[in-house]
């Protein structure tokens, strides 16, 4: 999934301009701020609320925030527009002054003077926001899903601490040789779907911030059966750790300092 975040004045209709257009290349998920309506009944009898008709559903309860929506919406939608989330850690668009925390995708000084297909483009470009439930569905859609009875997957996350005395880790930042570990990734992943009995192997390192709790590394692979399948998933992280250019900073409560040059 691409997400796209929108920020500054007009914020609300470029989002909904942006989205008409994105909708014409796959399915669009909008995420925007709004007032709960404290009429509602069934916000008062359960804790989650979810209202289902034929073109439409509405959900309440349930405290959420952005990341955890995101999440959801990853497996089943090709893009998000983000509306009105200047902290968000995601690609954005800045109207006006806006200083988002994010990237800053295309800047325009206002809704007016936006060049939608130049943000478009501009965000072909960005890696896509994927989860392990994301990589999951896909491996499902395989044309060879007929023939398998196993998915079977890794999550790598940011450790906290290694032992009870260490200072705590407050975030770990990824970077990587864009091409090379693109290129390194695609061969790993050729390499272990000849395999015999594997049928499809996805690999996805994020980039940039990861909080500690976040997860950083999926691996899933869809196998005909489980031995090949657990196999292959441990080759497939061992594989890419060792050998993917990846560069990792570390910052603790007390310091911060590139991996590689510790080792």
């Amino acid at each position: 999934m691409q997400i796209v975040g929108v920020c500054g004045p007009g914020a609300d209709r470029v989002g909904d301009r942006l989205a008409a257009r994105l909708g014409d290349a796959g399915r669009v998920a909008t995420v925007e701020r709004g007032a709960v309506d404290a009429t509602d009944a069934s916000a008062e009898t359960a804790s989650t609320a979810v209202e289902l008709r034929a073109d439409q559903w509405r959900a309440r309860g349930g405290r959420r925030d952005l990341p955890q929506v995101l999440d959801d919406l990853a497996p089943d939608h090709d893009y998000a527009v983000v509306v009105d989330f200047p902290g968000a850690r995601v690609p954005q668009v800045a109207l006006g002054d806006a200083d988002p925390a994010g990237e800053v995708l295309v800047d325009a000084t206002d809704a007016d003077a936006l060049d939608l297909d130049g943000v478009s483009d501009a965000l072909d470009a960005v890696e896509p926001y994927e989860t392990l439930e994301s990589l999951v569905e896909r491996a499902k859609s395989s044309p060879d899903a007929d023939r398998s009875g196993a998915i079977a997957t890794f999550t790598g996350r940011v450790r906290a601490k290694d032992g009870p005395d260490d200072d705590p880790t407050e975030y770990l930042e990824f970077q990587k040789y864009e091409s090379v570990a693109d290129e390194r990734m695609a061969a790993i992943r050729e390499e272990l779907e000849a395999r015999d009995g594997v049928f499809e192997v996805l690999l996805h390192h994020r980039t940039g911030v990861v909080e500690a709790g976040e997860d950083i590394v999926f691996v899933v692979v869809l196998a005909g059966h489980r031995e090949e399948a657990f196999r292959t998933v441990e080759d497939g992280i061992d594989r890419l750790k060792a050998e993917v250019p990846l560069f990792k900073k570390e910052v603790t409560t007390d310091e911060e300092f590139w991996v590689h040059k510790r080792s």
